[in-house]
C-alpha cells in the first residue's frame, strides 16, 4: 500500500467517474477558498454546463459534499458552503483536499493534537493485546526505518506502515479507522523536511524500536510514553520546518 497523500495527483480522463470529478473539483474549490465559507455555490444550470454531467450526477455529487459537511442546501437560496466546524476532518477526501490546497502550520499542528489524543493509548492497548506475530511485525517495521537509502517519501511510507500496524495490533476497529489522520500528519512532516540524512530523522528507527521494546515487555505505561515521545518529536520537526520557512517566505503556506 502506498500512502494516498504521498501522491495527490488524480487520474485523468475516463478513469474517474463523472460523480468523482464533480465532487473532487468542488470539494477542492471549497477547501482552498475559491468558494469561501458562507458563499452560495453556482446554480445548477451553471454547474451542469461547467461539468457536462446529468442533473442526477450533479444532485448525487451535492449529496456527497453535504455528507462530508462542506455544504448545506437552502430552499430558495441555494447550496451554501458551511463553517469549517461542520467539515468531516476524518474524511480522507477532505484531508486530501487540504494537501492539494496547501499545508499550513495550524492544519498540521491540529493533526498532531489528535494523534497525541489516541496513539499513545493505542500503544498501551497493543502492549496488552498484541500477539507474538504482531510484535515481530512491529519490530521488522521499526528496523526497516533504519535503511540508509530512504528518501523523505520512502521514510514516510515506512513510518506510516509502523503506525498503521500499531492501530491493527490494538485489535480495536475504531483505531484502524483513524489511519488517514496519521498518514496526513506523517506525510506533512516529511514533505516539509530535507532528506532524512540531513534533518535529524536518523534516530527514527531507534525511537520506534523503543515502542516495540515496551510492547514486547507488556509494559503499557512505557509504550504510552514511548509513543508520546515519537509524536512530540514529529511535532517539533514541524515547528522547526515552519520557523525555517518563515525566514525565507514569511506566512507562506507550504504547497503540496
Amino acid at each position: 500500500m502506498r500512502g494516498r497523500f504521498l501522491d495527490t495527483r488524480k487520474p485523468e480522463g475516463k478513469s474517474r467517474t463523472s460523480h468523482a470529478q464533480v465532487v473532487d473539483d468542488l470539494g477542492k474549490a471549497i477547501v482552498s477558498g475559491v468558494f469561501p465559507i458562507g458563499s452560495i455555490l453556482p446554480g445548477d444550470s451553471e454547474l451542469l454546463q461547467r461539468f457536462k454531467v446529468s442533473r442526477t450526477v450533479l444532485r448525487e455529487s451535492m449529496k456527497t459534499l453535504a455528507a462530508k459537511g462542506l455544504v448545506v442546501p437552502r430552499a430558495r437560496v441555494g447550496t451554501r458552503v458551511t463553517e469549517k466546524i461542520y467539515w468531516n476532518m476524518f474524511d480522507n477526501e477532505v484531508l486530501n483536499w487540504h494537501f492539494e490546497s496547501g499545508i499550513d502550520k495550524e492544519f498540521l499542528l491540529h493533526l498532531y493534537d489528535i494523534r497525541m489524543a489516541f496513539e499513545p493509548f493505542a500503544a498501551s492497548l497493543v502492549a496488552e493485546r498484541a500477539t507474538q506475530e504482531d510484535i515481530d511485525l512491529l519490530r521488522r517495521l521499526a528496523a526497516a526505518m533504519a535503511a540508509p537509502e530512504h528518501t523523505s517519501d520512502s521514510l514516510a511510507v515506512a513510518d506510516l506502515y509502523f503506525h498503521l500496524a500499531i492501530t491493527e495490533a490494538s485489535h480495536n476497529p475504531f483505531m484502524r479507522s483513524l489511519g488517514g489522520l496519521i498518514e496526513a500528519a506523517l506525510v506533512g512532516m516529511f514533505r516539509m523536511s530535507a532528506p532524512p540524512a540531513d534533518n535529524g530523522f536518523s534516530n527514527i528507527a531507534e525511537t520506534h524500536m523503543a515502542i516495540v521494546d515496551a510492547i514486547a515487555a507488556r509494559d503499557g505505561h512505557a509504550a504510552h510514553k514511548a509513543m508520546e515521545f515519537v509524536i512530540v518529536d514529529g511535532r517539533q520537526h514541524v515547528l522547526e520546518a515552519f520557523a525555517e520557512l518563515a525566514e525565507v517566505r514569511p506566512a507562506t503556506p507550504i504547497l503540496s
